[in-house]
């Protein structure tokens, strides 16, 4: 089996360590996390929001959207 050395902060270290059960080892562990993680495009749909969390989310969209309108209005010359 080839292996790679990487480099990680220790942040990053300390989050695999806690993820790491007693007999596994760094690659079980980076494996096994990995693994469950799958695609993104597999979790759409799946959580299930209140309407105040739905409200909430839309509204910081929204502001968002209207932040960068602004700024785009502002930096961009119209012809």
């Amino acid at each position: 089996m080839t292996t790679k050395n990487i480099s990680i902060t220790e942040e990053a270290y300390k989050a695999l360590l806690h993820e790491k059960k007693n007999n596994e080892s760094f690659t079980d562990t980076i494996l096994r996390i990995t693994k469950k993680a799958g695609k993104l495009a597999d979790c759409f749909g799946t959580w299930k929001m209140t309407d105040p969390e739905e409200q909430a989310i839309l509204g910081e969209l929204s502001e968002g959207w209207r932040m960068t309108q602004e700024r785009i209005s502002s930096e961009v010359p119209r012809h």
